[in-house]
């Protein structure tokens, strides 16, 4: 039996997981639902799947997260999708709309299939029930999470459903999802979750994670009385700060820290399981560059010859935005780095003007990079809470959160702020602290700022969603039904 959700027919599970210390390779057979679901591992691989489905979604996320935004941009004249992006340019016709809707549907699909079968799962035979249904709900939460931040209203699909009960689902309200699904999902999710795994387990949702995700959710429907109670549980549950900023950037080592809350994890090692970002943001091979790919080579370990996109340029705005002794400086941005002889190895004065050393990993296959998308860490916890807390009222107290950041920077505490000094300071403080993971342009919008910041860049109104990919609307070829976003027709 096979069900269909918006835009496929469903595949119930994909063969490899997204986690780094849990990838099963074990296939799973073509077979009916019913046998599929019995004991609690099958729940356990099933839930595995609902993980795979993130893994392409964020391999473009920061498209949506940074270069929409105005501490990114594109700087070579080619892949048009990115330049479209930076452009306020996107097409509906654009690859990286559907490859994202689709994923994010299809760990949908997999999640609906998953809590119709567990419903009545025997708690004797499946002996880890809640936290699947934790975990599964976590992960429906945040595909819907981006799903809304990047089109807005979408199909809301709770249970498995037939093509041609697809074809008569139109789009649901943004408010509704979150108030009938996402805080939902997150709020069983965060009863239901451990507060920490063991062994091969880690690195998957915990209720740090359901609790910090949740507190997003809130920070970004401007509930910041909620936001509030749900972050500083988050502080509760052992979390610290790592003392070297760049160790958050170091692949040589795990990255499963304390610092860690949840990130999509990919796994090098030839298993077409690793991540695209180092090859994404490391340099063209250019005219005039191989000195500096060369050193990049030498210093992370990059494939020689890697196939390099250069995506990913910091502006010269957010080089201004740095503090000279920002010890978060030199990774974040850069226009070069120091050559095996002490000497400074500049970028060359054509195309690219400058990138960031935030994913350069080792490198042993093209595509195949350790590097992990930090979905939520410590820091932007505490950042939240800090934004949270002052909108509260609690300016003197924020002060705490928004300092614990700076000074692991190495920069100058804050004292003495009005609450819209404060404001405008933690803005800033994401900012730096978080270029480059996917935070920016939701920054901006939900905080009501996007047009005021983007609007010298070709932002109108109503591009505070994205359009909704083409191929979707030409499925149901019912406007009634299913309508493109305005301004987007």
């Amino acid at each position: 039996m096979k069900y269909t959700s918006f835009v496929f027919v469903l595949a119930f599970l994909l063969t490899t997981s997204c986690r780094k210390e849990f990838i099963e390779l074990t296939p799973v057979s073509t077979v009916s639902v019913d046998v599929l679901y019995k004991t609690d591992k099958d729940f356990q691989d099933a839930v595995v799947g609902v993980y795979s489905g993130f893994r392409i979604p964020y391999q473009n996320f920061w498209q949506f997260g940074d270069l929409r935004g105005d501490d990114t941009k594109h700087d070579l004249a080619n892949g048009l999708e990115s330049i479209r992006v930076d452009n306020f340019l996107t097409d509906y016709n654009d690859n990286i709309l559907l490859t994202s809707w689709r994923g994010y549907y299809s760990a949908i699909t997999n999640a609906n299939a998953i809590l119709a079968k567990i419903a009545d799962a025997n708690p004797a035979v499946v002996t880890n029930k809640d936290r699947h249904i934790g975990e599964t709900k976590f992960l429906r939460a945040l595909a819907y999470f981006n799903l809304v931040r990047i089109f807005g209203d979408v199909p809301m699909v709770t249970t498995p459903i037939t093509t041609e009960q697809a074809y008569q689902t139109g789009r649901e309200k943004v408010d509704k999802i979150y108030d009938e699904l996402i805080i939902k999902d997150l709020l069983d999710a965060e009863a239901k979750l451990p507060v920490k795994y063991t062994g091969a387990d880690v690195g998957r949702a915990t209720r740090g994670a359901a609790k910090a995700l949740l507190g997003k959710v809130y920070l970004t429907r401007k509930d910041f009385v909620k936001a509030e109670e749900k972050l500083k549980d988050v502080t509760t549950l052992g979390y610290v700060l790592l003392k070297n900023y760049n160790d958050l950037w170091d692949y040589t080592k795990d990255e499963h820290h304390s610092e860690y809350i949840f990130d999509i994890e990919y796994l090098a090692g030839g298993l077409g399981i690793g991540s695209t970002f180092t090859n994404t943001f490391t340099l063209e091979f250019q005219s005039g560059g191989s000195a500096l790919v060369n050193e990049l080579s030498r210093i992370y370990g990059i494939l020689p010859g890697a196939t390099a996109a250069s995506g990913g340029n910091p502006t010269a705005a957010m080089f201004a935005a740095f503090d000279p002794k920002d010890l978060r400086k030199d990774v974040s941005v850069a226009t070069g780095v120091i050559g095996a002889d002490g000497k400074f190895v500049a970028l060359s004065t054509t195309g690219v003007t400058s990138f960031s050393k935030k994913y350069m990993a080792p490198l042993k296959a093209n595509n195949d990079s350790p590097a992990n998308w930090k979905v939520i860490r410590y820091a932007d916890v505490l950042l939240m809470l800090a934004e949270a807390m002052n909108e509260n009222g609690k300016t003197t107290e924020a002060l705490t959160y928004l300092n614990m950041v700076r000074q692991r920077a190495g920069v100058a505490a804050y004292a003495g702020l009005t609450k819209d000094d404060f404001r405008e300071k933690v803005y800033l403080e994401r900012r730096l602290e978080l270029y480059l993971e996917g935070h920016r342009w939701f920054d901006l919008v939900r905080t009501g700022r996007a047009l005021t910041v983007m609007a010298p860049f070709g932002m109108k109104p109503y591009m505070t969603v994205f359009p909704i990919p083409l191929t979707e609307l030409e499925i149901i070829r019912n406007p009634a039904v299913f309508a493109q976003n305005p301004g987007y027709e």
